[in-house]
């Protein structure tokens, strides 16, 4: 079993100590026992990778882009979503350590609370809204075929469920998605079947006929659907590290693509085509309203509460869960349970509400920023200032040459949000060359940052 220490020598004793991970066993320590094989881990981030906002996306080009305009739209941005993943996902499948652990050499062990917070805050929103659009999805289910209507009872019942399942880490991770992406994916194409059958000659007529564009929008467009998981791209070696060794980054990138790109290729020309063929922008309400089709209404609502497991136990509980390990010194379990309790404080209920819209786009806006600059840095300081060669037992070392902050890596964040904020369109990238090339510079000509060389 591995245990966590922060003492020089705690890294490299936990690489040689025993063979086996039970459930919920779960460290921030060098993690030698892989639990995930290939097929295992393809499916995990299919599964995890169902994101509701993934409708709306496809939504908010109709009228932009044409169907191929689209689906080509969607493909490039899971390709780079492949690359970024396999980037940073590069540290933690070499070295088995976490995203927390990883970040400390480019910001240092206090430092880390910026990223960490960037990555832990939204999830746990995110916890919370996915979880009562969920409940919603069970009560309606629950209304449709029995009668009973109560969704505080769901959204309650619905929490506790996804904290049971949390508890047991990967293990538990593992299964869950593993089982659940066969459900996933047969829902999704009767949804899609569904959709072309219903609607088939308004979508020919306003879709496929129109001419679109592929300038500046196209582009914008791969980024709409690239943000939706610019989140997991930070903290990707949370999920690297449970991968068995013996792939490439040429087989990494294609199994993150080729894991993420049904569900949001569907997910997206759905969003696309209802909305297109009936001008209402959430195309669950068209389901939801679809009560000549009973079948398919189940079918969706239950598609809708599923995806929100798969996704929250992946996606929003494992971040905030280590960063919480880091920050407070806790055990797996118990931070995985605060986690979900903490889900509960986000009070949902009120952003859902049509006047709550700006300010959660807003929010959606702000902490987006951050998420090129940071990744940015950490790539730059894994690949061309650490050569991707790191000192486990100084990433273990509180008072080592990581303790404090990183000044490089504030700076050259500061600079990356900058150029986000004022190029909104395409925030993701532009942020990138900025970021990554300060942090880069500063390493290398400023005196102050000798220290993190180390």
């Amino acid at each position: 079993m591995s245990t966590s220490s922060s003492q020089p020598g705690a890294a490299s004793d936990a690489l040689v100590e025993g063979s086996t991970k039970a459930a919920g066993d779960e460290s921030l320590a060098p993690q030698k026992t892989r639990i995930m094989g290939r097929l295992s881990y393809l499916l995990a981030w299919f599964g995890g990778c169902v994101s509701i906002g993934t409708f709306a996306m496809g939504s908010s080009i109709v009228g932009t882009l044409n169907l191929l305009q689209a689906s080509l739209a969607i493909a490039i941005g899971c390709f780079v979503i492949g690359v970024a993943l396999t980037i940073n996902g590069a540290a933690g499948y070499k070295y088995g350590i976490p995203f927390m652990v990883q970040a400390r050499s480019a910001f240092g062990f206090t430092g880390t609370r910026l990223p960490g917070l960037v990555r832990a805050v939204p999830a746990v929103v995110w916890f919370g809204f996915q979880s009562w659009i969920g409940a919603g999805a069970l009560n309606a289910v629950s209304s449709t075929l029995l009668g009973f209507d109560n969704l505080v009872f769901y959204f309650i019942a619905f929490q506790l469920l996804q904290i049971a399942l949390s508890v047991f880490g990967f293990q538990g991770i593992k299964w869950l998605e593993n089982i659940g992406s066969g459900f996933i994916l047969a829902s999704l194409l009767y949804m899609f079947i569904s959709v072309i059958n219903k609607y088939g000659d308004v979508i020919g007529a306003q879709l496929i006929d129109i001419d679109g564009t592929w300038g500046l929008p196209f582009w914008g467009a791969t980024m709409l659907f690239l943000g939706i998981y610019s989140t997991m791209i930070l903290n990707a070696s949370d999920y690297s590290r449970e991968l068995k060794h013996g792939a490439g980054p040429g087989f990494l990138t294609t199994l993150y693509a080729m894991s993420i790109l049904p569900c949001t290729l569907f997910m997206g020309l759905i969003g696309l085509m209802v909305s297109g063929a009936t001008g209402v922008a959430d195309p669950i309400d068209v389901f939801a309203n679809a009560v000549d089709n009973t079948p398919l209404l189940v079918t969706t609502l239950l598609f809708i509460a599923f995806a929100q497991v798969t996704t929250n136990v992946l996606n929003n509980v494992v971040p905030p869960t280590y960063v919480l390990m880091d920050v407070f010194k806790l055990k797996y379990r118990v931070a995985a349970v605060i986690v979900g309790l903490l889900a509960f404080a986000t009070f949902p209920w009120e952003l859902v509400k049509d006047d709550s819209a700006t300010g959660l786009q807003i929010f959606v806006q702000t902490y987006s920023a951050f998420l090129g600059p940071i990744f940015a840095i950490m790539a730059v300081d894994y690949f061309l200032i650490r050569k991707r060669t790191l000192d486990l037992d100084a990433l273990y070392d509180e008072q080592g040459p990581y303790r404090g902050t990183n000044p490089a890596a504030l700076i050259a964040t500061v600079l990356g949000v900058l150029v986000a904020f004022s190029v909104s369109a395409v925030s993701w990238y532009a942020s990138l060359i900025p970021a990554g090339l300060s942090y880069y510079l500063l390493m290398r000509h400023w005196p102050a940052c000798r220290r993190f060389l180390s």
